[in-house]
């Protein structure tokens, strides 16, 4: 990932991207997208980057198709970040809606923007690594993998990342319950995001 004076970052996607922003007078949230925006403002401190967070609490791939133009294409980034995938396994989204929906929204990105893409897997539905409730993610994860390979488009492995923690962690928590991040999830949102794009090791 190159970044360069005044390029443009926006992150979409639900509540864990969401995070609070729109009590935040940043409106950034106190989530991921916060930590990346500061972290790459101590990384980088020779260029000025526009970050912007356009989560939403709630949604699926539908409901970020309905805002798109105004969210996406009319704010022109130069590098797009989506997280998506938690509620359309809660809602019910088809599998063949969640990839034809997720394909043609980045269609329409390369065609009238020409961002570069950066696809988040899902992170988890629980953290009890033995209930079979995360399983339930992994067909949406694999549209995830096979739409970043067909766009080129950074991959960020969230989902492995956080249930292999889970296997070999004792005592600590990602969650306030289960799903939304605590600081430490947060944390290794970020820190995943930054090793995938080249920031971080």
């Amino acid at each position: 990932m190159l970044l360069h004076e005044g390029q443009k970052i926006v992150f979409i996607g639900d509540s864990i991207t969401d995070c609070g922003r729109k009590d935040d007078p940043e409106n950034m949230g106190g989530g991921y997208v916060r930590v990346i925006r500061d972290y790459l403002s101590i990384v980088r401190p020779e260029i000025s980057l526009q970050v912007e967070n356009r989560g939403i609490s709630g949604e699926t791939i539908l409901d970020l198709k309905a805002r798109w133009n105004e969210d996406i294409i009319e704010l022109r980034p130069d590098w797009l970040s989506v997280s998506i995938g938690i509620n359309d396994e809660w809602k019910n989204v088809s599998c063949d809606d969640f990839r034809d929906t997720y394909r043609e929204l980045l269609l329409e990105t390369k065609s009238k923007t020409g961002s570069s893409l950066i696809l988040m897997e899902t992170t988890i539905l629980s953290e009890d690594s033995n209930d079979g409730k995360n399983e339930r993610l992994l067909p949406y994860n694999r549209i995830i993998r096979e739409v970043a390979a067909e766009f080129e488009a950074i991959l960020v492995p969230q989902f492995q990342s956080f249930t292999a923690y889970l296997r070999e962690q004792r005592g600590k928590t990602l969650t306030v319950d289960q799903v939304h991040m605590n600081s430490t999830g947060n944390l290794l949102m970020a820190l995943n995001w930054l090793k995938a794009c080249g920031f971080a090791q």
